[in-house]
Parts: structure tokens; C-alpha cells; sequence
């Protein structure tokens, strides 16, 4: 039930307009009346209707999407499929970036649940019993997207990142490799640590490979941290065959840092990455990828979102879409 100015009002033994004066932050309340209609305003749990108060329907037609960065060109493929299918459904989008930051990321929830938008869709790396606590009161659906939440009693959508890891490092595998790079996401993320890293070990722990830890090192997505992994890599005591990056962008800075020291790209070195962006045939030799479907996650996203903001029958609440590899010319 939507809790409105007037049971805050009612809870707390004042008018309507002193309430409207507290929300809107009128110095004119006296400290005594002001910290009452507060504590009224925790206990209901009401969030000032700042988009559509006074609408019969209280529905915005409005959904929020919480994104980690605007700039990355893995979410604005996410955030694109979002937005089609958005505009289909005829809903308005909030986009928000939150820098991954968990202080950010709950004060942007609050922040759009005030704004009374009908739903949410939120991405995020590691995701907290924090955040699933404020995910659970929401008055409104919540999806997570390409995101892991480890309870999975939260909607969402997804690949299944350790299998994918595995099947690339089984793959590596069985053309003969031995001495395989991995350039994780950071490990913090249950995404990275439990799947992704998961599967790399799975794959060689099945085939009998010993997991060498000098040949995993730790990356934050970025094409610097790329190369410096591969620096690291090249001047150890046990030099990969081939390097498994756990996304396109630090693929690309294995590549370059390799080339930068004069290996040749795949004869001498053969490089795999994870996401299939739009990276990965910006390079030369075009990238080897796990193809992980961007605009098809945002788009089943917003549509399972709708399916909830319009009360429809949801058969599967975590829905995991298809991946495969997609051969380029970083591998032979």
C-alpha cells in the first residue's frame, strides 16, 4: 500500500501542510515538530512522490536504471537493449551512474524510489546482503542485470559466467596449452572470484593441470591494467602460451603490452577475451571472445521488468541467456 502525506500527518499528530513543510525542508518547523513527523516518516516508510503526486494511477511510466559507468561501452550496449525495449513498452528511463560505489548504488535506489518510478534495474559488481536487504523492502520489482547476487531470490538476468570460463580454458586445453594467463575482473566481485575465476580452475582441475598462481593475476577492467598484467606475466618465472581475460578491454591491453614487447600476436602469444564488444574487432588481430549477448541482457532485463510491473506470470525469476566463443585472429 502506498503510504501517502496524509497518514504521515495523521502518525504524527500534525497537518498535511507541516508535513509538506518537513519534506520540503522549510526551516519554519519547530525542532520538536520536525523530528515527530520525521520519525512518522521512518516508521511508514514514505518517500515523497516528487514525479506524479496527485496522479489517480500513481504510476510514472518511468523505470530506473542504476549503471556502474555511463562511459563503458559494455553497459551502454546493456543500457541500448534496455532502452528499446523500454520505449516499446512505452516507459521513460532514469539513467544513473554509480562509479560501483555501495554508498552511491543505495543512495541512487532511494534516490529513484522517491522520484516514485515503477521499477528499477540495477548493475553492480558486488552486490551486498546490504543491497539485497533494500532490494527486498522495495515497493516496487527490481531486476539485477548482468550482475550477481549470490541468494538469487532477486530477479535477474544473466550468462552463466563459470561455465563460459570454463569452456574457454577447456577449449585452451585440449589444443594443448598448459600455461594459461588469466587476467581476472577484481576478485572482491562474486561475478569474478565464484564464477568466472571458478571456471577457470574447474577446467583445469577436470584436465589434470596444475593452477599455477603466478599465472593469475588481478585486473580492474581497464586497458592499463591489461598491460601491466602482461608485463607481470612475460617477466615471470613461468611465461603463458595464451592469456584469458576476463573482458575485452584488458584483452586489449594484454595484446598491446605483448606487441609493446615485441611478441606476435597469435604465434607467439594467444590472447582470449570475455564480453564481445565492440573492442574486439577495433583490434589487430581482431579479438577472440566470449560472447556474452549485451543488448539481448538489457533488453530480457526491462522486459522481465515489465512482466513484473504489470503483474504478469513470471515462470523463471533468474533467467540465464546463451553464450559461445566467437574465433578471431588472436588464437590460431
Amino acid at each position: 500500500m502506498n503510504i501517502t502525506i496524509y497518514d504521515v500527518a495523521r502518525e504524527a499528530n500534525v497537518s498535511m501542510a507541516t508535513v509538506s513543510r518537513v519534506v520540503n525542508g522549510n526551516p519554519n518547523v519547530k525542532p520538536t515538530t520536525r523530528k515527530k513527523v520525521q520519525d512518522a516518516i521512518e516508521r511508514l516508510g514514505y518517500r515523497p512522490n516528487a514525479v506524479a503526486r496527485g496522479l489517480a494511477s500513481k504510476k510514472t511510466t518511468t523505470v530506473g536504471v542504476i549503471i556502474p559507468d555511463i562511459s563503458s561501452i559494455f553497459f551502454a550496449e546493456l543500457a541500448r537493449g534496455i532502452e528499446d525495449i523500454a520505449t516499446m513498452y512505452k516507459y521513460n528511463i532514469i539513467l544513473s551512474n554509480s562509479d560501483q560505489n555501495k554508498d552511491k548504488e543505495l543512495h541512487l535506489l532511494n534516490t529513484m524510489l522517491g522520484k516514485q518510478v515503477d521499477g528499477i534495474i540495477f548493475m553492480g559488481g558486488h552486490i551486498t546482503p546490504e543491497h539485497v536487504a533494500e532490494f527486498e523492502k522495495s515497493p516496487v520489482p527490481i531486476v539485477i542485470s548482468a550482475s550477481m547476487e549470490e541468494s538469487n531470490t532477486i530477479p535477474s538476468v544473466n550468462i552463466d559466467y563459470a561455465q563460459a570460463a570454463e569452456d574457454v580454458v577447456t577449449y585452451l586445453i585440449e589444443k594443448g596449452h598448459t600455461k594459461i594467463g588469466y587476467v581476472a575482473g577484481p576478485l572482491a566481485d562474486s561475478i569474478n572470484e565464484k564464477l568466472k575465476f571458478a571456471g577457470y580452475k574447474a577446467a583445469l582441475d577436470k584436465a589434470g593441470v596444475h593452477l599455477d598462481e603466478s599465472l593469475v593475476i588481478e585486473g580492474d577492467y581497464t586497458h592499463d591494467s591489461g598491460i601491466e598484467a602482461i608485463e607481470n606475466l612475460l617477466n615471470g618465472d613461468t611465461v603463458p602460451t595464451v592469456v584469458f581475460a576476463a573482458n575485452d578491454e584488458m584483452a586489449l591491453g594484454v595484446i598491446h603490452g605483448a606487441q609493446d614487447q615485441n611478441y606476435i600476436i597469435p604465434d607467439q602469444l594467444e590472447v582470449i577475451g570475455f564480453d564481445n564488444t565492440r573492442l574486439a574487432t577495433m583490434v589487430r588481430p581482431q579479438l577472440t571472445t566470449v560472447v556474452q549477448p549485451m543488448y539481448d541482457i538489457g533488453a530480457v532485463s526491462m522486459r522481465l521488468l515489465t512482466k513484473y510491473m504489470n503483474k504478469e506470470q513470471v515462470e523463471d525469476h533468474c533467467v540465464v541467456l546463451p553464450h559461445r566463443i566467437e574465433f578471431r585472429h588472436s588464437t590460431k
